[in-house]
Parts: C-alpha cells; sequence; structure tokens
C-alpha cells in the first residue's frame, strides 16, 4: 500500500491562535476587535474630562481636582497594601513631605514669615516628590523586615514624627498657622495661577481650569506606571511574596528587596499627591496631614478594591468628593447641621458612610468596588 505525501502550502497553513479560536467557537476578528474596544474605552474618557473646564466654575472644580490628588496617593498605597501586602498607615506622612518640600524649595526667601529658597518651581516639584522617595528610601529597611500588623504599628512612629515636626519647624512649616504654596510655573507660565492671562471661548481660564489639567495629567501618569507595574513581572513578583513569601524566595525573588523597593515607589505617589494637593489649596496646614488622612486613604484602597488601581481611583475620588459634596448642599440638607455646632454636619456624615461601606464591602464583597464593577460587566455579559 502506496503512501502519498501531502505538502504543506505556506499559505494555508493555520495559525495556532487562529485554530485556538475557531476551535472555541470564537471569531478571532471580533476578539481582536474587542481586545481594541478594551484598550481605547478608558483613552475615551479623558475627551470629556478635558471638556469639563469649559462647563464648570472653580468650586466644582476644586473638588476633582482634589479627588485626583488623593486617588494618585491612593493608588500608591493600593499597590503597597494590595499587591504587596503591606500594611502601612505612614501615608499622610510621605503626603506632607511631598507638599512641604515643595512650599519651602520654591518659597520666597526674603518673607518674614516663613522661610524658602526660591528655587524654580518646576525643580522644586521634582525635588519635593523625589524627597517623599527618599524618606520612603530611608524606612523601606523596615518595610523589608516587618510585615502585616507590625509594620502598620511601626508606621505609626512616622505620622507621630511628623506632626511633631510640621508643628514646630517653624522656620519651614509655618507650624500651626501654616505657610502658603508658591504657584507651579513653567517658562513664566503659571499652572495654578492666572499669570499670565488666557481666555478659551470667551472664558476666563484661570488657576484651578489650568490646574486640573495638571492633575488629569499627573493622574494618567500615575494610573499607567501603576498599571503597568502589576501586569508586569514586577507586579507578579509582588503578589507571589504577598501570596507566598516562601515560595518567592526558593524561585529567587529577593523578598526583602522588593518590599523596601515597593515601599518607596509608594511614596513617590504618596509625595506627587503632595505636591497637587498643596497647588490645589495654596496654603497648607499641618492639621490635615494628621494619622485621619492616613485612615482616609486606607478607606479609599479598601473601597476600591486591594490590589486594583482603578478601584483605588474610584474609590479615592468617592472619599474625597462625599464630604465637599455634602458641605456645599448642606444648606439644602434640613438635617445637616453647621460645621463645629456640635450637630450631625456633612463631615462627621461621611465619616458614618465610610464605616458602613466599609463594614459592608468587607462582608459582602472584600474585593470592592473593583469586584463589584468586575461583576456587572460578567452579568451584561
Amino acid at each position: 500500500m502506496s503512501e502519498t505525501t501531502v505538502a504543506k502550502d505556506p499559505a494555508v497553513t493555520k495559525d495556532p491562535a487562529v485554530t485556538k479560536d475557531s476551535a472555541a467557537g470564537k471569531d478571532p476578528a471580533a476578539g481582536k476587535k474587542s481586545a481594541l474596544f478594551r484598550y481605547l474605552r478608558p483613552w475615551a474618557l479623558l475627551l470629556p474630562l478635558s471638556a469639563v473646564p469649559l462647563f464648570l466654575d472653580g468650586s466644582w472644580l476644586i473638588i476633582g481636582i482634589l479627588g485626583m490628588a488623593t486617588a494618585i496617593g491612593a493608588v500608591g498605597l493600593t499597590l503597597l497594601a494590595g499587591t504587596a501586602g503591606q500594611l502601612s498607615l505612614a501615608h499622610s506622612f510621605f503626603v506632607a513631605v511631598g507638599a512641604y518640600t515643595y512650599a519651602y524649595l520654591a518659597g520666597d526667601p526674603n518673607s518674614a514669615e516663613t522661610g524658602g529658597l526660591g528655587l524654580p518651581s518646576m525643580v522644586a516639584a521634582v525635588a519635593a516628590v523625589a524627597a517623599a522617595a527618599l524618606a520612603g528610601l530611608l524606612f523601606s529597611p523596615v518595610s523589608a523586615r516587618v510585615k502585616g500588623l507590625y509594620l502598620g504599628v511601626a508606621s505609626l512612629a512616622l505620622v507621630f514624627i511628623g506632626e511633631h515636626a510640621l508643628k514646630n519647624a517653624t522656620p519651614v512649616t509655618g507650624g500651626y498657622n501654616g505657610r502658603e504654596v508658591a504657584p507651579l510655573s513653567v517658562f513664566g507660565f503659571e499652572l495654578n495661577g492666572d499669570s499670565p492671562g488666557l481666555w478659551v471661548l470667551g472664558a476666563p481660564f484661570d488657576g484651578r481650569e489650568r490646574l486640573w489639567y495638571l492633575a488629569l495629567a499627573m493622574l494618567v501618569t500615575a494610573m499607567v506606571a501603576a498599571s503597568r507595574l502589576v501586569r508586569g513581572r514586577p507586579g507578579r513578583a509582588l503578589q507571589l511574596m504577598r501570596d507566598n513569601p516562601a515560595a518567592a524566595g526558593s524561585m529567587g525573588i529577593p523578598v526583602h528587596r522588593y518590599k523596601a523597593a515597593v515601599f518607596t515607589c509608594s511614596s513617590v505617589f504618596a509625595g506627587a499627591a503632595g505636591v497637587l494637593t498643596a497647588l490645589a489649596f495654596d496654603f497648607i496646614v499641618p492639621q490635615y496631614f494628621t494619622f485621619q488622612l492616613s485612615v482616609l486613604y486606607l478607606t479609599m484602597a479598601v473601597l476600591g478594591g486591594l490590589g486594583s488601581v482603578p478601584g483605588a481611583l474610584a474609590g479615592g475620588l468617592f472619599v474625597t468628593a462625599l464630604p465637599l459634596l455634602l458641605d456645599r448642599f448642606s444648606g439644602s440638607l434640613s438635617f445637616l447641621a453647621a460645621p463645629g455646632s456640635g450637630g450631625l454636619d456633612a463631615a462627621m456624615l461621611a465619616r458614618f458612610v465610610f464605616g458602613a461601606l466599609l463594614v459592608l464591602i468587607l462582608v459582602r464583597e472584600p474585593g470592592g468596588l473593583a469586584a463589584f464593577g468586575r461583576r456587572l460587566r460578567h452579568s451584561r455579559g
């Protein structure tokens, strides 16, 4: 019996990926379109966000700016607490380092109340983020050797040290009274000021309109950097270290070095959030950078879903915007008391809401808003 040899035509050779999709009953072209849609969908959100300053006034823009600033810090904390599994309660300290370092380096050296070096504001901003990274690097040997609740307790020392320094280093911080923040400018164009005058479509484009775009650019940069880190080899190594440190060490992953690196990386995000927060407030006081701020950052990460970068964004925006919105509409909400009156004010109601949501999420959906969003997408098919 003779054998017939059939030559394979390269033009009709099957692609393994196409064969796999065909066997699963999927259209390869449709799969590529779906992947392209998933990639472009987040970027499509930039179009309406870029148009927001054209339609809203400054009182609304500042809510979004502060939300984006805190979201940047929340992204850094979710990398640390969610992806790497390291609990830190010192996030407010690194945010303060970024804010006050920028204010001092860019401050007026001839000021009678507070000192300053008078550096170019862009140089001061970069140096402020670097200072926060350096502070994280100095603490990283502790974070590399201590884990869990013990690391959280150890990090509290930074918060207490920071509060004492901010209130007593008056030439640098202004003490209890705080200090002004110099505007950020590039070649004479202020990114959070009014100089030079700018008009867009017949409307003035002042400090908050300009700062909106800076905040949006910083947020996108933080989101892209964090997403690439989580999805890349460092992110997979951090997740393995979180789930099984012994297995990670046996596979050749330098566990201590990775723990120190992710703590430093988280400090970079916090420093950038501090600079943007200082620019948004124009005036910073130590009463803002307290242990309560660290708790709020942890709340953002848990509500959004530990380890989820989009979840940290959602959590940061929600936790920041809710008390500000309640305060804005407190006149229309008769059950809200005036701040400081001893009754149920906007800030207190927001804390009650955060507490209730934390309990609900930890019981019903530990994955936070990110897991809820994934479940909603799957239910829609």
